[in-house]
């Protein structure tokens, strides 16, 4: 279980040459794409100061229209992770709770929306399924070449509603590669958070099992949930926020994190020595399935609501996807599942990045 307790700065596979599917032998997905994209950001931001650490509001250059975005500066830490043997409805995967340090970040003040999503996931290129452009132009610009999804086989909102509404069903590397694109317009880097950041996140300074306390009865004013949410996601920051300023970590829609799932992977984090906190864990993918999902969805009842509450991704989730192979995109029968973006307040190395951006296709199938 060492391997589980891998941070970024262990990375080790350059992933730009995995072989993506589809019949395309040049993918953008490339190392070199990502460099091109991280000089821009070292140009751009030139790295953060500790005085440049307040909330913003980001800015997106595609689509049509701008979208603005707003960005939550959540200072570095350390926290208890997991969840106390004595509280209610707790899964054995939650523990034994491990002392973490967490550097400072930027999260996304809500779950993405679709006004900020549709313009990745809806672009007129024909695609090969890797999602790299059939005729690219030359000298295109690197926030053009990144491979986005291919053309919706139905409508991807499921009626569930548009602007103002978390995007939903998207895959881990669906998810990553918005990151990217996002990145690649503004000049700064956004990736998934890891499962440890947004916990932390979650929590914003809480001990409780959810950030509001252990009161059930106000989880009407925090949260989307199964009793209260008519079996539909609902506009984003239409409840109560955490003491951090973030809405909807609790319920609405789950989220997408990069660690892999594993059941035993905080067992190995609170087997380090006495009184040591571990920094930045990630528990670095292996295997495209299960992935690490967190806070609960309009469609679950209030445990799996809890701050440590944890979950992983499941390959049926495709299984109503009708294309053959299945699409690397899309989680059509997971209309529960959406995202959530960080920012770090330094900026990662080359391959740091890299990986960030890319580990949603390990071992496709």
């Amino acid at each position: 279980m060492a391997a589980a307790l891998l941070v970024f700065q262990s990375a080790v596979t350059a992933l730009g040459q995995t072989r993506p599917t589809g019949k395309n032998p040049n993918s953008p997905d490339t190392i070199e794409l990502t460099r091109k994209i991280r000089d821009f950001i070292v140009k751009t931001s030139g790295g953060a100061a500790e005085t440049d650490f307040k909330p913003y509001q980001g800015v997106t250059t595609k689509g049509r229209v701008p979208k603005k975005f707003d960005m939550v500066p959540i200072p570095a830490g350390e926290f208890l992770m997991g969840s106390p043997d004595t509280e209610a409805k707790r899964h054995a995967d939650e523990g034994p709770r491990a002392k973490v340090k967490i550097d400072a970040f930027w999260m996304g003040a809500t779950e993405v929306t679709w006004d900020l999503y549709m313009p990745f996931m809806s672009t007129p290129p024909p695609r090969y399924k890797d999602g790299s452009k059939k005729d690219p132009p030359p000298d295109e610009l690197p926030v053009d070449a990144i491979s986005s999804p291919t053309a919706p086989y139905t409508d991807m909102t499921f009626g569930m509603g548009e602007s103002g509404y978390p995007a939903i069903c998207m895959t881990e590397h669906a998810a990553s590669k918005f990151c990217q694109w996002l990145s690649a317009q503004t000049g700064q880097f956004y990736r998934l958070p890891t499962e440890a950041e947004w916990e932390y996140g979650a929590r914003a300074g809480t001990t409780t099992t959810w950030s509001f306390g252990d009161d059930i009865s106000k989880m009407e004013e925090y949260a989307w949930f199964f009793d209260n949410s008519d079996a539909t996601s609902h506009p984003v920051a239409t409840k109560k926020p955490n003491p951090w300023g973030l809405y909807d970590m609790h319920g609405n829609v789950v989220e997408w994190v990069l660690d892999q799932y594993s059941a035993d992977f905080y067992r190995t984090l609170a087997g380090q020595p006495p009184d040591t906190a571990v920094s930045n864990p990630f528990n670095r993918p292996v295997t495209q399935y299960p992935r690490v999902v967190r806070g609960g969805s309009w469609d679950d009842d209030t445990p799996a609501l809890r701050s440590a509450c944890r979950r992983g991704s499941r390959d049926v989730w495709k299984d109503i996807d009708p294309q053959l192979p299945k699409s690397r995109w899309f989680h059509t029968g997971a209309q529960f599942l959406g995202m959530r973006i960080v920012r770090p307040l330094k900026i990662p190395s080359l391959q740091e990045m890299h990986d960030a951006w890319n580990l949603g296709v390990i071992e496709e199938k």
